[in-house]
């Protein structure tokens, strides 16, 4: 079982360069598989959206929480490490132009030696998409076509890459570098509805359900294999990610998820620790639990 962390942007910490360093080589010492950075381009100010992962429709994070761009980060610790692991979760799609950030991730994969994996997702906050130029009711068709752009343009070879899209036309187009595998970036699909988990079963390489427990869970991770058989692919080979906090892993929790399929759980900082020493405390219990270093 893979273990990664959450970076622990709520503390305030992610835009401080001493700070995320500390975060990643502690997480790189301890055994950590991966670190895990979120994106929001912009946070907008009384949003009518509702976020789905809370109680009460509100994100957790103050509106001025500093968020650097997840790819950029991950770009940071990369030169500052050697195996660790650069995740997101989520990188909104519809945030950004594929043929953009396809060479993004391309960069970063091949210059990180093949460290990279993308879970994404539509994003929930309508005025954060449009900002960046998207269209809230179209971002699921936006995010498919995104995803086939991106994997076109890593295959493609010396007679380039034309592809005919509802939001994307190009023409003889090439790509380089390409990523370090030759399958590309892994592409896992982030989300907590039935489309999300149908997304990934179709086009993912993973599936990353987020806030689902109990039969919720079960119902989503049924739904991914499923909509994976139903489009003539074997759902064994769709990961599965599974969340959990760092003081309640434990190998029971680990048996847990392998029995779900899972082979990567993706562990975040308990509401107890509110500074990164406490964070990073949690951390070393964890891997001395879990025996990672």
């Amino acid at each position: 079982m893979k273990l990664g962390v959450v970076m622990p942007v709520e503390l305030g910490m992610a835009g401080d360069p001493e700070q995320v360093l500390r975060f990643a080589r502690a997480a790189e010492s301890l055994g950590f598989d991966e670190i895990s950075a979120v994106e929001h381009a912009v946070v907008i100010a009384d949003t009518a959206s509702e976020y789905p992962y809370s109680p009460t429709g509100k994100s957790h994070l103050p509106d001025d929480c500093p968020l650097p761009d997840p790819l950029e980060l991950l770009s940071f610790v990369a030169g500052a490490t050697t195996t660790l692991g650069l995740a997101t979760g989520v990188l909104v799609a519809p945030n950004h132009n594929p043929v953009v950030l396809a060479k993004r991730l391309a960069t970063l994969d091949v210059l990180s030696g093949g460290r990279t994996r993308i879970c994404l997702g539509v994003g929930w906050m309508h005025e954060e998409i449009e900002a960046c130029g998207g269209d809230f009711r179209r971002r699921g068709r936006s995010t498919d076509e995104a995803i086939a752009v991106m994997r076109a343009l890593w295959a493609g070879g010396p007679e380039g890459v034309d592809f005919e899209g509802e939001f994307t036309r190009i023409a003889g187009a090439f790509s380089f570098p390409k990523p370090a595998r030759p399958d590309g970036v892994p592409l896992y699909i982030g989300g907590h509805s039935a489309a999300a988990a149908t997304r990934a079963g179709r086009l993912g390489d993973g599936f990353q359900p987020l806030g689902l427990a109990g039969d919720d869970l079960a119902g989503a991770i049924a739904t991914m294999r499923g909509a994976a058989s139903d489009a003539g692919r074997d759902p064994a080979e769709v990961a599965l990610v599974l969340g959990a906090t760092l003081p309640r892993m434990n190998a029971e929790k680990a048996d847990w998820a392998a029995a779900l399929g899972a082979d990567r759980i993706l562990l975040s900082a308990s509401r107890r620790a509110t500074t990164l020493d406490a964070v990073l405390d949690e951390m070393a219990g964890c891997a001395e639990l879990m025996n990672l270093a």
